[in-house]
């Protein structure tokens, strides 16, 4: 059985999984140093519970773990900082699901599974949206009612945990305290999202209430004019279900284009007249958000570019960049996304 083992007095190790819709990415690392051991990533899932059973089996001696940490990408208004999971805990989560329908509810399988498999190990959740806790009033809340915004709609911005990785690492490379230095952080890939990072707190986001947001993705839209969807519902037909599935898996890059993946973009722009349209409309909104944080943080020391497609094929970088004479004097760095060693960062903090 996974559950028998003893928790050893000896050199100890952080867990940490990160779960998607269909995948199951896992990172061991040493507690002490935070070296990494062992890694791996499973994709195309039918079952976390089995993925997990099989991380388990691949990690061996269970006795050396000390706590697990894992990523949740909505943490809403409850959830914002680091948070030892409980089944009270659980029960909260849950209600965020509807809120990040890609992410969350696989966020919280993973944990179930570990609190399982692993009962005598502390679990912790680690929150995506935990980083831009302190937005400012003037950036996250939408001008509605102010009822709603006390009902806790707001904007809660997403992928903290890799805009957090991307702006300490900026600070080390540029060798300054993170408290002294004025970033934008562009964690691009599948999902988007760009953050203005002010003395290492975040003043502002391009994602907000849910991961819908801001900049072109891989099947959302980003920004859009809520005019669009009353007319959909109102002349064309479309049900909620209908918007649900418009807005998460049938727009964005795929589609403008038909593409389902970025690199796949890139190929088709060769030849393809809608793929470049797709990619000089995701450049765009790129460089429109880049510029307005330029404006609110009144120039900037670096501008960082993370995630698969941040760090990716340099075109899209240097197309972004093109023409923006405000980073002439600013750093420019691509820092690869290491969520999972975030992670284990937050949770040696409460674990020690």
């Amino acid at each position: 059985m996974l559950q028998d083992y003893k928790i050893s007095n000896g050199s100890r190790q952080i867990l940490v999984i990160n779960c998607g819709s269909t995948s199951l990415k896992y990172k061991l690392f040493e507690a002490e140093n935070l070296k990494l051991i062992k890694e791996n990533n499973f994709q195309h899932l039918k079952s976390h519970q089995q993925a997990l059973k099989q991380v388990l089996r691949e990690i061996g001696d269970l006795s050396k773990i000390m706590a697990v940490g894992h990523r949740v990408v909505h943490g809403g208004k409850e959830f914002k900082e680091t948070r030892k999971v409980t089944k009270e805990t659980l029960l909260e989560l849950e209600k965020y699901n509807q809120l990040a329908p890609l992410h969350n509810p696989y966020n919280l399988e993973g944990i179930k599974a570990c609190l399982e498999y692993l009962p005598k190990v502390s679990n912790f959740a680690v929150f995506d949206t935990a980083f831009f806790k302190d937005l400012p009033d003037k950036a996250k809340i939408y001008a509605l009612p102010y009822k709603f915004y006390e009902q806790g709609i707001e904007r809660f911005g997403f992928h903290g945990i890799s805009h957090q990785y991307a702006a300490q690492e900026a600070a080390q490379k540029l060798k300054k305290p993170l408290n002294k230095l004025k970033l934008i952080t562009c964690h691009l890939g599948g999902g988007s999202s760009i953050a203005a990072i002010d003395k290492g707190k975040v003043i502002d986001t391009s994602m907000g209430f849910t991961p819908l947001e801001g900049l072109v993705m891989s099947t959302r839209p980003g920004d859009l004019d809520p005019g669009i969807i009353l007319y959909l519902m109102k002349n064309k037909g479309f049900d909620l279900n209908k918007i649900d599935e418009l807005l998460n898996h049938q727009s964005g890059i795929k589609g403008l284009s038909g593409c389902e993946n970025f690199l796949d973009l890139l190929k088709a722009m060769k030849s393809d007249e809608k793929a470049k349209l797709a990619f000089e409309i995701f450049i765009y909104r790129a460089k429109k958000y880049i510029g307005a944080y330029c404006a609110i943080l009144n120039g900037i020391d670096a501008l960082v570019f993370t995630g698969t497609v941040g760090t990716g094929k340099p075109l899209t970088r240097n197309k972004i960049c093109q023409k923006m004479d405000i980073l002439k004097n600013v750093s420019i760095f691509t820092i690869p996304a290491n969520e999972e060693l975030m992670i284990a960062r937050e949770v040696k903090a409460m674990s020690f």
